[in-house]
């Protein structure tokens, strides 16, 4: 059993949507990165006595992604890509959490498109405060990569100079904010 770290104290943390953020990144054209956004519409953080008694659930909101190309986000909330109409809610729920070279590893089913399927998050615990109302607070930050493709995101384009227009591989980020309610 791995100790809590400093800091970091048992109990139920809610995630704060209005302080957290979920990003995700994909190579376009192959040569560049197009980034987007999609908005934490809930969750929480479950910090048993130790590491391995800890869980995390998170909710997102498939219909709310901001790539900065309004044309581009219609077309991501279609069908073609993640079917925002059919499929509005992406969860994450944890399997396990281990502690590996200093960071979480949390383990856990993520369904994004109907589709669930085992991702890993290497998450940094990046401390805990009191809030302006005297609420206690606990921030996390973590990060992932899958293929789209086992979410059954296979909609692409051929360039004529070779390759495709979008990448295989996602990368997502989060920023967690979460506020101890229990």
């Amino acid at each position: 059993m791995t100790a809590l770290p400093a800091g970091l104290t048992e109990g139920t943390y809610t995630i704060d949507p209005s302080h957290s953020s979920a990003s995700f990144i994909v190579r376009h054209a192959g040569i560049s990165k197009v980034r987007g956004s999609v908005a934490i519409t809930g969750g929480s953080v479950t910090v048993g006595s130790s590491v391995e008694d800890s869980t995390v659930t998170a909710e997102l909101d498939a219909a709310s992604v901001d790539t900065k190309s309004p044309d581009r986000d219609a077309h991501i909330k279609t069908a073609d890509f993640w079917d925002a109409e059919k499929f509005p809610t992406w969860t994450f729920t944890s399997t396990g959490v281990t502690v590996e070279d200093g960071d979480f590893v949390v383990t856990g089913d993520l369904t994004l498109n109907g589709v669930t399927k085992p991702v890993t998050l290497v998450t940094e615990y990046t401390g805990s405060a009191a809030d302006a109302y005297g609420n206690p607070r606990a921030g996390f930050e973590a990060t992932t990569e899958f293929s789209r493709k086992q979410f059954g995101l296979t909609w692409n384009a051929a360039l004529e100079a070779g390759g495709v227009l979008v990448s295989d591989k996602v990368k997502i980020e989060l920023d967690l904010s979460t506020i101890k309610s229990a």
